[in-house]
């Protein structure tokens, strides 16, 4: 590109965002390098980036957007107070500053919304409305359920099936159930949404699904990768509705162990939708069916509460069982504690909370874990050059050892010197610092950054290297997503190469009476491509083969190269779409702490040296570096030897000398002092609920934070109390800020 361009200056923006998005504020006062020239200097204003690594840049007046350049030219000052969307056009060589142009006006930078669409045009994620073409390819509303389908499908509508969400949850792609066979052996069900019925290759919704790639999930929005036709009614498994799905079932002993497995597509009707909430109390035993004045989920069909309940407690006992044998095999355990934000009538944060995972959700978990391990299995085997899987490869042996090294200088041995050694190890860090959940926390985190990314890839391209497609995390051998259709386009690729897989052996089935492809009577089927034991002899004959191409063919299934690509560009928009939701928790984080000015916490001390602290603010799991170095009015004695740092206000006001530093900040900028009538004691806190600096305890009160005097004495693991606030918006990128809190 250089060598075709060498008038211009190469851009490298080192992140996922796209290339060349910029996000910044207008400058009314026009503005020119020196030593530059645009033409006429008042054509141009100037556009300050956000993002402090990029140069400043100049804007044509004549390229704003309509109502801008009409402010523009009327002074209206406010405009320096909105956020913009611009890319750049050209940076000559040579120059200092380039050229961009004004996509969007975004709207104030001191408001949620502006900032929100910011995160979104830096990462390419696609807030418009669908297209024409693409709502074209829906069917009618509202849509029935066709004849031919109930006479192809396996009709599971009368076994009690259910969905597990979030309450505000409408696209439901997952359905769950159980039936007892006999008085050891249960049949469990998972039932995921047949989104590939609806959604045909190379259809421009399939090609609008694929740009998409995921759905996005932020607090009070939603961008989804399917029209809300599709994943909010005709395919979403909403209770009460017949819906077409996709269904595995498997048979499965008191012990844990899978006798028998179907795989199919299938009509269900969920009888009901529950919330997380509402089955952990049916886990915990406090959701009673006769309970009066309890709000009960609301029922369809044939069955009755009970049947719901009954069923929720014998997928409990199972799955849970399910899980410790998936963890003494290695799996891993690694969770982060998730920001939960409490907003008011108009959506903004007044306060927020750790979230913490029940096990409900674990139930669910393991179900949709089991769904995909299943299909991974089926369609690597038939397919072995075309299957999109999921792998995760062994962490990095240089993060394992600064991981070891992190935590014996907390004190803590812990042998990380492998891969493997760190499975064995996590289960006994847990339990070595089950009374201290703060460390816990801490560790974990640090543990979760040892991991590589899991990412799709295409067994073709890994032909020959086997051991590469295994799944570290999950210490299995082979994964991939098949069970959210709906919000991932991974999953809509899987749909069709497990459809044809399972037409083959039905194909195989009718050529080869032998191959028994489906169930009978009441029994589970044990197909020979589908079932738990694969017939590589089946596949690998003549009518194999040839049922196999023929499906793939009807199902389109992509060939290698489409599914290299499809996965390389999932990757991307999956890290993507992470980011985005990253970085809108710090744009409501922020919000927050603007609202509240300031808001206090206690904090475990990381990491201590000579000029700085890392720290970890418990109330809000984020990590934070203060610099104390070249403060006026501070003093600072460090002891390598013994890792000891002491902080200590001068007791008179320094004299202005005129050889200090420029560089020399003033104590503020590190402490927050406060006087004695200003702290806010346990006994006077319900005064002051609205502004107390407080935290929750372990009871989940609120307790204020009491500040320290100086001297102040810092090790390593120290908890001491911080003062956090939210600076930026207005100028520059949204950031939280960390101060000690001193009186």
């Amino acid at each position: 590109m250089m060598s075709c361009n060498p008038s211009e200056r190469p851009i490298i923006i080192s992140s996922p965002r796209r290339r060349g998005a910029v996000i910044g504020l207008l400058a009314l006062n026009q503005w020119f390098p020196e030593g530059e020239e645009y033409g006429r200097e008042l054509d141009y204003v100037q556009l300050i980036p956000t993002n402090s690594k990029l140069p400043m840049m100049v804007i044509t007046v004549e390229s704003l957007p309509g109502c801008a350049k009409e402010r523009l030219i009327n002074g209206d000052v406010s405009i320096e107070r909105e956020l913009v969307a611009a890319r750049i056009e050209e940076w000559k060589e040579g120059s200092v500053c380039p050229k961009a142009q004004v996509i969007r006006m975004l709207g104030r930078a001191e408001e949620i919304g502006p900032q929100i669409s910011a995160v979104l045009f830096e990462h390419a994620i696609r807030a418009a409305d669908f297209s024409p073409a693409s709502l074209s390819c829906l069917p009618e509303a509202p849509w029935k359920i066709p004849t031919e389908e109930y006479e192809t499908r396996k009709d599971l509508r009368n076994t009690c099936t259910f969905t597990i969400d979030p309450a505000s949850a409408t696209d439901l792609d997952d359905a769950i159930s159980i039936e007892k066979v006999s008085e050891k052996v249960f049949r469990i069900g998972v039932h995921i949404a047949d989104v590939s019925r609806f959604v045909l290759p190379d259809t421009a919704l399939d090609r609008e699904a694929r740009i998409r790639s995921t759905s996005v999930y932020i607090p009070q929005h939603k961008l989804p990768m399917l029209p809300p036709e599709l994943s909010e009614e005709a395919c979403s498994l909403v209770p009460g509705e017949d819906r077409l799905a996709f269904s595995i079932t498997w048979d499965i002993d008191d012990t844990g162990n899978i006798t028998g497995r179907w795989i199919g597509r299938s009509v269900i009707h969920s009888c009901c939708k529950l919330s997380y909430d509402d089955a952990q109390d049916i886990i915990d035993g406090g959701f009673e069916v006769d309970v009066s004045g309890k709000t009960v989920p609301k029922l369809h069909g044939q069955f009755e509460l009970k049947d719901v309940v009954d069923s929720l407690i014998s997928l409990h006992g199972i799955t849970k069982k399910m899980r410790e044998i998936r963890l003494r095999n290695g799996a891993f355990w690694i969770e982060t504690p998730k920001l939960v934000f409490l907003l008011d009538e108009s959506g903004n944060p007044y306060d927020s909370l750790l979230g913490v995972r029940k096990e409900s959700s674990y139930l669910v978990e393991e179900l949709m874990l089991l769904a995909n391990r299943s299909v991974a299995e089926v369609i690597s085997k038939a397919f072995p050059d075309c299957a999109l899987l999921r792998r995760h490869a062994e962490p990095m042996s240089m993060k394992l050892k600064e991981f070891q090294e992190f935590c014996r200088k907390r004190g803590l041995e812990l042998d990380a010197s492998s891969s493997g050694k760190l499975q064995l190890a996590l289960p006994k860090m847990r339990q070595k610092l089950k009374n201290d959940p703060v460390l816990l926390q801490i560790l974990l985190a640090r543990a979760a950054r040892t991991m590589q990314l899991a990412v799709y890839f295409c067994t073709g391209d890994l032909r020959g290297r086997e051991d590469e497609w295994a799944h570290y995390g999950l210490s299995i051998p082979l994964y991939t997503h098949f069970t959210s259709p709906l919000r991932r386009y991974p999953d809509i690729i899987v749909h069709r190469t497990l459809a044809a897989v399972v037409e083959a052996e039905e194909a195989y089935a009718e050529k080869r009476l032998s191959c028994a492809a489906s169930d009978s009577g009441d029994g589970i089927g044990n197909g020979c491509f589908t079932g738990l034991y694969f017939d590589k002899e089946a596949a690998e004959s003549e009518e194999g083969r040839e049922a196999l191409l023929s499906a793939a063919v009807r199902c389109g299934v992509p060939a290698s190269e489409v599914v290299s690509e499809v996965a390389a560009y999932c990757n991307e928009r999956k890290r993507s779409s992470k980011h985005v939701e990253q970085s809108v928790e710090n744009v409501y984080l922020w919000a927050l702490l603007k609202n509240k000015k300031v808001m206090f916490s206690d904090a475990r001390v990381l990491r201590v040296g000579s000029t700085f602290m890392t720290v970890y603010i418990n109330k809000f799991a984020i990590e934070r570096r203060i610099y104390f170095g070249e403060v006026e009015g501070l003093t600072v004695e460090w002891s390598k030897t013994t890792g000891t740092l002491v902080l200590n206000a001068l007791k008179t006001k320094p004299s202005q000398r005129s050889y200090l530093s420029e560089k020399r900040r003033v104590i503020e900028d590190v402490v927050l002092m406060m006087s004695h009538c200003q702290i806010v004691t346990p006994e006077d806190q319900n005064e002051y609920i609205s502004t107390a600096p407080s935290c929750c305890n372990k009871e989940g009160n609120v307790t204020a934070t009491a500040p320290l005097c100086f001297p102040l004495v810092i090790q390593v693991l120290s908890t001491i109390p911080m003062a956090v606030h939210a600076v930026g918006g207005r100028k520059g990128r949204v950031h939280i800020v960390a101060r000690l809190y001193m009186h």
